[in-house]
This record gives structure tokens, C-alpha cells and sequence, in this order.
């Protein structure tokens, strides 16, 4: 059975998703920006939390476990960095699977933004939780990792299903749009762009995206190589637009 996703707004420009294993009535929370919230929209649902499922350690990220986890009883997965702000129930890296009811879950090793970051890949229901790795028309800036080691990650995720919904962390695509024009004047791009800026005119998130779209329009992933991913990534941290 299907895997159900309910995202929502946290803190500035966050989002918290919730992902129930239809088949069995599991829960999982891809990271906790904000236990209230997350909570609220619990209660709201009727959905009972049974795994907390954390991508990196940054406290917009694993902040809320701890509220999640008293509350709940979850169970606290993620990766040996999350230890820096949270207790772990059980630390997952590079080709672990965890169960969410009937739904499997493999783990990418996604470092680059942190040294440990991972993403969680729903590949029977064509979904990824990426947290702070891939972006819509962006990446995650290197704050631990180096160029190589982001590349590397992108390259993971880029080669998933075109099909594939890209759940990221953060409502960044406006300014990562305007980023992406600065360097590309195609069409695809342009229309792109267009959509984005519409769409968030009217309040509408821009995510997910799919692993095809970002194909065809991402900056990061079209550069080529980890050389030239460096450079753009470089650019986009001085870039003022």
C-alpha cells in the first residue's frame, strides 16, 4: 500500500513531513524543526507518531526530537552526528533500510552539508526525504563537507527515477531561481523560473520536486563535474540577486 506524505510550514521557511505507511498505520516524521507543530498536525490527523527519522544533526533539523520523543515514545533514527543535540535509538549510514510499517526506507550516506547528513529513499513509492543535501533548483551550502564530497552525494540522488518526489527541507527556490537565471537563459530554466515565482506569489510551496525537474534545470547537478560544481557553488554563496 501507498505511502501517504503530509508536508508542512515550520520556523522561517522549514518543512516538517509526515509519512504514514498506509498498509499498517506507521508514522515516521523526516526531521523536527518544530515539535509543536508537528504535534498539532499529529492531533489534527489522527495519526499516532512511531519513528522520528532525522537526516543531520542541525538543530532545525533534530531540535524537536527530544519534545517528539516524550511525547510519543517514537523511535529516534539517524545518523552518529544527530548524537551532538539528541539522543539516537538507532544510528543508520550508507545502505541500512529501516521499516516504517510495511514501507522500506534505504539510507544514502547524502555528505556534503554535514560531514554525516543521510537521505531516506522510498523507492517502491518513488520518494526521497533529501533534508538539506538537494534543493529545489539548489543544493545544501557545504558547511562541513567539500565539493567532492556534495558532488558525490548529488550524483547518488540524481541517478534515482526521473519520477522521483524530492521531499527537501526548506523553501529556498525563489532565491535559488533567481540564482540559476543568472547563469542559464534557456528555456526550460526560464519557464521554470516563471512558475516558481508565480507560485510563490500566491503563497504555494515549490516542493516537491521530482529528481527529473532538477535534472533538466538544477545549477548543481548540471555542472558536470565536482570542479565545476565548486565554482557554482562558490558563486551562489557570493551571489547577491
Amino acid at each position: 500500500m501507498p505511502l501517504t506524505v503530509r508536508q508542512l510550514p515550520c520556523l522561517k521557511d522549514n518543512y516538517g513531513f509526515l509519512a504514514r505507511d498506509e498498509a499498517t498505520g506507521a508514522v515516521a516524521c523526516v526531521d523536527t524543526p518544530d515539535a509543536e507543530a508537528i504535534l498539532a498536525e499529529l492531533q489534527t490527523l489522527g495519526w499516532g507518531l512511531t519513528h522520528i527519522l532525522n537526516t543531520h544533526w542541525h538543530p532545525d533539523h533534530a531540535g524537536g526530537n527530544a519534545a517528539l520523543k516524550a511525547a510519543t515514545g517514537a523511535l529516534v533514527v539517524g545518523p552518529a552526528e544527530v548524537a551532538r543535540v539528541s539522543t539516537l535509538d538507532r544510528i543508520v549510514g550508507q545502505d541500512d533500510v529501516v521499516l516504517v510499517g510495511e514501507t522500506r526506507f534505504s539510507v544514502l550516506d547524502t555528505g556534503g552539508h554535514t560531514l554525516g547528513h543521510v537521505s531516506y529513499v522510498d523507492a517502491e513509492d518513488q520518494i526521497a526525504f533529501v533534508g538539506d543535501t538537494l534543493f529545489a533548483l539548489g543544493c545544501g551550502r557545504l558547511f562541513e563537507g567539500d565539493a567532492r564530497q556534495m558532488w558525490a552525494s548529488l550524483s547518488k540522488l540524481a541517478a534515482l527515477p526521473d519520477e522521483t518526489a524530492v521531499y527537501c527541507a526548506h523553501e529556498y527556490t525563489a532565491a535559488n531561481a533567481r540564482f540559476a537565471l543568472s547563469l542559464d537563459h534557456g528555456e526550460a530554466l526560464a519557464a521554470r523560473a516563471e512558475a516558481v515565482f508565480a507560485a510563490r506569489a500566491r503563497g504555494e510551496p515549490t516542493v516537491p520536486t521530482t529528481i527529473g525537474l532538477e535534472k533538466v534545470t538544477n545549477p548543481f547537478l548540471l555542472a558536470g563535474d565536482e570542479t565545476r560544481f565548486g565554482a557554482i557553488r562558490a558563486a551562489k554563496d557570493a551571489f547577491q540577486g
